[in-house]
């Protein structure tokens, strides 16, 4: 059997993961991260029960602590923080919860408020407490700005008492536990002052130390849930004290001795939105965990295809699963997708880092969209690399199997995908401008190979559901908003999709622009042009309605996607080089370096039977 080398020379495949992880960047934001999942204390190990692996999650979460630098630095730099992310994501998806609830939601959030930088923060950063977040309740997800919990004003010793008021206020899924050590929270509370709601805040709270959990504060763990396992526990406070310098305070909300609140912002919505404005950066953090396993996902699968024999058209010939066109061709168009997922996230950290005040509504609406697109296609990509690698791809062993589950978590964090999908299309039907009629130009003459063209076919495709929404908002029922959003809603989530794809496209036209190599030029072009025409597949009726394409373009399509297919198959290798995952990752798992779970070479003679390859001998495999 062929073993696909596990270096990677080939200088075209050099230059494409230049393209792909931040150029001149790239050992900042990535070097660290991809040194330590190398690491042997990252080896999967077999058999342990869901307390072990989560037990294990925080073991490493120590050893990514003191592989992160100054923690304070990281939790101030989106780049570096996205990075962990994609790195940690493929080997331990529990990790990459705990990692991005510590750093960003936490640590983030102290930081993000007065005085962050003037706390005593050392038992944070050195992990002598894990820093956790408390703001989704259990009857209060989505409409996190019904939340019940409250934090009253106590005049006599300037603190507040923190309370969990009914049981649907109890906080749902934070990782509350004993396990992994000390605790502290940061709990969204309602700010009562005298009976009166002055808004959602938050309150840094004590949760447990070396003894237990502390008085008022009852942690309830909850059923084992998909994926890799994480403590997630129901979490409520029976009149917890906390001390005046418990409220993070900032512009938008700052409390006075005398009870008085001071605020910029003129309701508590908005307060709220500023004081848990951290998962924007969140949304950023669950798509580069998908980011990072669906690279992995396609380089496992891509290995695997060309390592797996089967019979050839000609008695005793054996040819490699990649040989054929209905398996190398779904996993091109899954690595096309990839690359334009990886450069849309690229595009969207550089703006979220540097953007203005100003910009601040339409950065955090193009971060959620992003989000809801990379996720999804994240799932979508591994679920297929697992079905490309059949009952192979089944055994965690071979890195695959809990890649689709982990994604689900992120499809659900911070902000649930339909519902933000729901939020920034309601925005977008009126107060986004996109390409207007006339300015794709005449099809006559255009060819399927040009990516301008293409890129403003996709473009067109977002005008024309944007139109077919604003349409329907206007003709909805009167006096019914429920049904005017009903009757709106198909096409608007239509146009937030082909915006999100659009994004994608210009992104990867912008990085493909940078390629200096010719050799490494040529395959990005032809990967963004795959992109654009698998995207284009579904919208040839509109286009074709609206004079955007002709006849002739519709009937030239398939043959255009299989040309492109054709041209691409023979550099599969050298492009999921170019995700460049770790040697020491890739050999630890059976079917990325020619080998497959029960194969020969886990024959025992002296035995009797098979066993696992690699498990006997102590060889290292992922989770």
């Amino acid at each position: 059997m062929a073993v696909p080398a596990l270096t990677k020379t080939h200088p075209v495949a050099d230059e494409l993961a230049q393209l792909l992880f931040e150029g001149a960047d790239r050992e900042r934001v990535h070097g660290a991260w991809r040194r330590l999942v190398s690491g042997k204390e990252f080896a999967y190990r077999p058999g342990l029960p869901p307390e072990e692996r989560t037990a294990l999650s925080y073991e490493r979460l120590r050893l990514l602590n003191d592989a992160a630098g100054d923690p304070v630095e990281l939790a101030a730099d989106p780049y570096r923080l996205a990075g962990l992310h994609e790195w940690t994501g493929p080997v331990d998806g529990g990790l990459t919860t705990l990692a991005s609830i510590h750093y960003n939601l936490f640590l983030g959030s102290v930081l993000d408020h007065d005085g962050g930088r003037d706390r005593d923060l050392s038992a944070f950063t050195s992990l002598r407490r894990t820093g956790t977040f408390l703001c989704t309740e259990l009857e209060h997800g989505n409409d996190v700005a019904s939340m019940e919990t409250v934090a009253v004003f106590d005049r006599a010793t300037g603190g507040f008492h923190l309370t969990t008021p009914t049981p649907g206020a109890r906080k749902f899924m934070p990782n509350t536990s004993l396990t992994g050590g000390p605790k502290t929270a940061v709990v969204a509370a309602r700010l009562v002052v005298d009976g009166e709601d002055q808004g959602t805040f938050l309150f840094l709270t004590p949760l447990s130390d070396e003894s237990g959990h502390l008085p008022g504060v009852r942690v309830r763990p909850l059923p084992q849930r998909t994926g890799t396992p994480v403590d997630h526990c129901l979490t409520s406070f029976d009149r917890v004290w906390l001390p005046r310098e418990a409220l993070l305070e900032a512009e938008h909300g700052r409390l006075g001795a005398d009870g008085t609140l001071a605020s910029s912002l003129g309701n508590r919505r908005k307060r709220l939105l500023r004081s848990i404005n951290r998962v924007t950066m969140g949304k950023l953090c669950m798509s580069a965990g998908t980011l990072g396993m669906s690279r992995a996902a396609l380089t496992i699968a891509v290995r695997y295809a060309h390592s797996r024999f089967l019979a050839g058209p000609k008695a005793g010939d054996r040819i490699p699963l990649a040989a054929h066109r209905s398996h190398h061709g779904r996993l091109l168009h899954a690595l096309a997708t990839a690359y334009a997922m990886t450069f849309l996230h690229r595009s969207l950290v550089s703006r979220f880092a540097v953007h203005a005040e100003e910009d601040r509504a339409e950065v955090e609406r193009e971060v959620a969209v992003a989000k809801g697109w990379i996720t999804w296609q994240a799932r979508a990509i591994t679920t297929e690399c697992r079905e490309r690698c059949g009952a192979q791809g089944l055994f965690p062993a071979n890195g695959l199997a809990d890649l689709p589950l982990n994604i689900e978590g992120g499809i659900t964090a911070e902000g649930d995908n339909l519902v933000i999908w729901v939020k920034a299309a309601s925005e977008m039907v009126f107060g986004h401008q996109g390409v207007r009629a006339g300015e794709s130009g005449d099809p006559e003459g255009r060819e399927l190979t040009e990516l301008p063209f293409l890129r403003d076919l996709l473009a067109e495709a977002e005008r024309i559901w944007q139109d077919r929404a604003r349409t329907a908002l206007r003709e909805g029922p009167s006096g019914d908003p429920v049904g005017r959003w009903n009757a709106t809603s198909d096409a608007a989530l239509e146009m937030v999709s082909a915006h999100a794809r659009l994004q994608a496209a210009d992104a990867f036209l912008a990085a493909a622009a940078r390629a200096e190599d010719p050799r490494a030029g040529f395959l990005m072009r032809s990967l963004c042009r795959l992109f654009l025409l698998r995207q284009l597949g579904e919208h040839t009726g509109d286009l074709l309605a609206e004079g955007r394409l002709t006849p002739d373009h519709v009937r030239a399509l398939p043959k255009a996607v299989d040309t492109l297919v054709g041209e691409l198959a023979p550099h599969l290798m050298t492009l999921v080089d170019a995700f460049d995952l770790p040697a020491e990752v890739l050999s630890g798992i059976p079917i990325a370096s020619g080998g497959s779970v029960g194969g020969d070479e886990g024959w025992d003679e002296s035995e009797d039977g098979w066993e696992e390859a690699g498990v006997r001998a102590g060889v290292s495999v992922r989770v």
